[in-house]
């Protein structure tokens, strides 16, 4: 399989580590960046070959993934269309936020192979989850692939419609910094009750993961996990009960309301005619 990235951030860079000499050899990805210094880096770790921009190369690979900000987007579909081989229909893969498949099919002259992404930055050490969506115009054979390629860096959650993109990145995809609040508000916590900075990094840290890992191995809902260490009158139950009378659940589901209306404004934004 021969794939091209279009940016080589830190996104592009977790697929390719992914990737490289595993799914395909690293000869047979093609990165196209304006940052040399990425390139270089990308070269050197993984053997892939590089482009200041997109070119022939890129347009000539089996998966096209578009790995650049949303407000770019229209920009670099712009520079891909004359290198298309529309013969071929080659898949395109988009992790932008907010672009909607119509919208990247317009500005690509109506191409319809196309899938939509949401992963997260736990992909960076292979620990990450991807909401997928296919268009109409992808073929199963295209469905694998695109599969394929975001397992390198975590398991797949693929949907049955588009607009539910936006609730992935609510969930998971802007998921990663309210746990990072969290701990944050931990290790604070944690000094203000006379504990070294130190010992609340490494407590919060290992709560978090732990929880994390016992909720994910348990076949009980959270719900029953949560209630059988919160003992009534005890510590924990003072703790939430505090959390529970200062709404901070009801916030919680608030913001990723508000997660979600801004990836369809984003949409609506960046998408127009």
């Amino acid at each position: 399989m021969k794939i091209a990235f279009i940016g080589g951030g830190n996104m592009a860079a977790a697929l390719i580590a992914g990737l490289a000499n595993k799914l395909t050899a690293g000869a047979n990805i093609h990165v196209a960046d304006p940052n040399g210094e990425a390139l270089a880096r990308l070269h050197q770790q993984y053997g892939v070959t590089t482009a200041a921009a997109a070119d022939e190369v890129a347009g000539a690979a089996d998966v096209i993934v578009l790995a650049v900000k949303p407000q770019s987007m229209r920009e670099v579909a712009g520079q891909l269309l004359p290198l298309l081989d529309k013969a071929r229909q080659p898949l395109i893969v988009s992790i932008a936020a907010g672009i909607r498949g119509a919208d990247l099919s317009r500005w690509l002259g109506g191409y319809g192979a196309i899938v939509r992404c949401m992963p997260n930055t736990p992909a960076l050490i292979g620990k990450g989850i991807t909401g997928m969506v296919a268009m109409p115009g992808v073929s199963a054979e295209q469905v694998k692939a695109a599969d394929d390629i975001l397992r390198a860096v975590g398991p797949t959650v693929w949907l049955d419609q588009e607009d539910k993109i936006n609730a992935v990145t609510a969930v998971s995809g802007s998921g990663p910094a309210y746990v990072f609040y969290f701990i944050e508000a931990m290790q604070q916590a944690a000094e203000e009750l006379g504990l070294s900075a130190e010992q609340g990094k490494q407590l919060a840290l290992a709560t978090f993961t732990g929880a994390a890992q016992l909720a994910q191995q348990s076949s009980e809902p959270v719900s029953l996990l949560r209630e059988r260490v919160t003992s009534k009158g005890g510590t924990t139950y003072a703790a939430l009960s505090s959390m529970e009378s200062g709404g901070v659940k009801a916030a919680i589901i608030t913001a990723m309301k508000a997660a979600a209306a801004r990836g369809k404004e984003l949409g609506d934004e960046l998408g127009g005619a």
